[in-house]
């Protein structure tokens, strides 16, 4: 079964194990990272300002679950409330969890989780030109294309163009 569960501190040791075993896996997909990224204390640190992010009101950090076992990690950011009510939302899983559903399932509960427990409006998510498979997660999930930033984010060492997409609360 795929869950997804607020981040916590003890999830460093997972998380940093995870990402040693992903990291060719996940390379094309992210920014550039240091050293300390795929430490315990790397992740620790990054937990520890993501839940701080989160008392803030500021971001949703989730751990991706099948089963028991950690598989990746999905997060609503940017959150606005006002007249925007929006956010963004990023997701990656690991190798061996990739292609078997699991990004949908777990974009989908926080795209429900936006809408119908935090009453946002939008939802967006930018997708490298070329990652097809993130892109189909998105579209099984009621995202829409709207646009192509050109440049938008450093990933992989290099400034990538990205596509657009955003779901409107129902």
């Amino acid at each position: 079964m795929i869950r997804t569960r607020r981040v916590r501190p003890e999830d460093a040791d997972a998380l940093a194990a995870l990402v040693q075993r992903n990291r060719e896996f996940l390379k094309p997909w992210e920014p550039q990272r240091d050293e300390a990224h795929y430490t315990v204390a790397g992740q620790r640190a990054g937990i520890d300002a993501a839940l701080e992010q989160y008392e803030r009101g500021l971001m949703v950090p989730q751990v991706i679950l099948d089963d028991v076992d950690i598989v990746g990690r999905v997060f609503l950011t940017g959150i606005a409330y006002g007249a925007a009510r929006s956010c963004d939302i990023t997701y990656w899983v690991s190798g061996e969890a990739n292609g078997r559903g699991i990004a949908t399932d777990a974009v989908g509960q926080l795209r429900q989780y936006a809408f119908d427990v935090m009453g946002l409006h939008r939802v967006q998510a930018a997708s490298l030109v070329h990652n097809v498979a993130s892109q189909k997660v998105l579209e099984r999930n009621g995202f829409r294309r709207f646009g192509l930033a050109p440049s938008y984010l450093h990933i992989a060492g290099r400034w990538q163009d990205h596509v657009l997409f955003q779901a409107l609360a129902p």
